[in-house]
């Protein structure tokens, strides 16, 4: 296992788009774990400490949100950055995610392989 490889935990509840972001995302030497839901998701956050976290906010059992703000309530996880990647796209999701939620990056589905990249690597570098 290369220590220098960058650990992302992808929380979507479509295991097709985790597939499709492990693709993307690998081909440029990302690792990709996937979670289905919110409470799996925030499981394997805690035991990954991943270098970043895709998070869907529409799924079943607990949403992207709820996640989030688990997330920066615990000490251990507080400081992970946090891209929303979702289908919610109205300008005034992304303003409250951006603005007021203080995610990192916000994108929106359906997105490019390019443009998913180009978040990726910008969040990371800055963290």
């Amino acid at each position: 296992m290369d220590s220098n490889l960058k650990c992302i935990v992808c929380i979507e509840d479509e295991p097709e788009m985790i597939d499709l972001i492990r693709l993307i995302l690998g081909r440029r030497g990302f690792e990709v774990k996937g979670a289905t839901g919110g409470v799996e998701g925030l499981k394997l956050i805690r035991e990954e400490q991943p270098d970043l976290v895709l998070l869907d906010l529409m799924m079943p059992d607990m949403d992207g949100w709820e996640v989030y703000q688990q997330m920066k309530a615990d000490i251990a996880t507080k400081n992970i950055p946090v891209i929303v990647v979702t289908a919610k796209a109205q300008s005034i999701d992304k303003v409250l995610g951006l603005h007021i939620a203080k995610v990192d990056d916000y994108i929106a589905k359906p997105f490019s392989p390019q443009e998913l990249l180009t978040s990726v690597e910008r969040v990371i570098k800055k963290a």
